[in-house]
């Protein structure tokens, strides 16, 4: 699962880098997976957002096991 994870990550950081961000997977333990936004990203005010309806979706749509994404 880590692997598709990872793939998932791979599709999104473009437009993260874009925005001078990018995100690393840190682990993921019962379908949940953990990340550490970095760049950017770490302090932006809408991280949150980014994360749950940018990261989490594009992650769930590919691997559907996962049930959360949480920062880290």
């Amino acid at each position: 699962m880590k692997e598709r994870v990872q793939a998932a990550l791979d599709k999104i950081r473009p437009s993260l880098r874009a925005d001078g961000g990018d995100v690393e997977l840190v682990d993921v333990v019962d379908g949940v997976v953990k990340v550490k936004l970095q760049g950017a990203c770490s302090g932006c005010p809408m991280s949150q957002m980014t994360l749950k309806m940018g990261i989490e979706k594009i992650i769930k749509q590919s691997v559907p096991e996962v049930i959360s994404v949480e920062s880290v």
